[in-house]
């Protein structure tokens, strides 16, 4: 079945991707990554755009970019989604496949927007142990550095590191080692699905606040350290 891959440029993207490819049900026929049309660099992750298509050149699938318009909001977001899914639909594509592990109610998010255009989503990763996951990631031979933190959880230092045992041996009690709460973000750069490693080498390590004023509180985490990724 024709499918379009939701590309992260992280660890869960990246170790999902290779168990897809192993999957003859799913003919990948591009992977589709969200980038701030302002900062030209993946939401979330905070990944330069350089490296996010040097990853996909490495891996050997085309690359489709959505810019997303500053201050986006959920309405302006999911019609932006809408269209891109429709084009899609129209080109064949039949299903979404996306690395998420557990949280429920994303998931119901991405399968209610996508039947609405005749999509259907596929999570091959889906409520696997994450423990597990993330050890037979870095089994597998893939290597990641962590590019963002979740400030409240995690101090500036966990930026920048290698995801591996060590990593994993750090991390505070109650942190998920995939970061599936969003504790931690990655950028995969090596690994049994690239043809040659992505070089890079470290920037700006920045705290970065959203959301609130210095006189605000929120309920929600607004501080994150993120780690410059530069192209080599």
């Amino acid at each position: 079945m024709k499918s379009v891959f939701n590309w992260s440029g992280g660890k869960d993207s990246a170790l999902c991707l290779h168990r897809t490819q192993q999957d003859s049900t799913y003919i990948i026929d591009r992977l589709l990554t969200t980038l701030s049309n302002a900062t030209r660099r993946i939401t979330m992750h905070g990944v330069r755009q350089e490296l996010l298509e040097q990853q996909a050149l490495q891996i050997g699938l085309p690359l489709q970019q959505m810019l997303l318009p500053d201050n986006t909001g959920m309405e302006a977001y999911n019609h932006l989604m809408a269209t891109t899914m429709q084009q899609l639909q129209q080109e064949g594509i039949s299903h979404a496949i996306f690395g998420d592990i557990n949280l429920q109610d994303l998931r119901d998010y991405r399968e209610q927007q996508l039947a609405k255009v005749g999509l259907k989503a596929v999570f091959p990763l889906w409520e696997q142990p994450t423990d597990e996951l993330v050890r037979e990631f870095i089994a597998l031979g893939f290597k990641a550095v962590v590019v963002s933190v979740n400030a409240r959880l995690l101090n500036a230092s966990f930026a920048g590191r290698l995801l591996d045992e060590s990593f994993l041996d750090d991390l505070p009690a109650g942190v998920d080692p995939c970061g599936e709460n969003g504790e931690f973000h990655s950028f995969v750069f090596d690994g049994p699905i690239f043809k040659a490693p992505v070089n890079y080498s470290l920037g700006e390590r920045v705290l970065k606040q959203y959301g609130v004023s210095a006189d605000e509180t929120a309920g929600y985490d607004t501080g994150f350290w993120f780690q410059d990724l530069l192209p080599a």
